[in-house]
């Protein structure tokens, strides 16, 4: 049986800024910062159904990739969202 992954596979759709990635839709998210992690997904996926919510803990370090389908979330231990998550980019 094949692995399901926890997130679609990375889409760059040829972009190299957040505009570009999304499409019309929102691309950063100020207003969860301090949410819980399930009310921020909701509010970022519906805002921009492009794309994935992908959390990360805080101590996991540094996003190098760029894909235009994806938000990391950082949380806290208590599953709050540390800073405004938004869709990466080049550079």
């Amino acid at each position: 049986m094949a692995q399901r992954l926890p997130y679609p596979p990375c889409v760059t759709s040829g972009c190299q800024t957040r505009q570009c990635c999304a499409k019309g839709y929102k691309s950063i998210w100020p207003d969860v910062v301090g949410m819980d992690r399930s009310e921020a997904k909701a509010i970022i996926e519906y805002d921009n159904p492009l794309v994935t919510v992908v959390f990360m803990r805080q101590n996991q370090g540094r996003l190098t990739d760029h894909c235009c389908n994806r938000v990391y979330v950082f949380v806290d231990d208590h599953y709050r969202v540390l800073s405004e998550p938004f869709v990466p980019m080049v550079g």
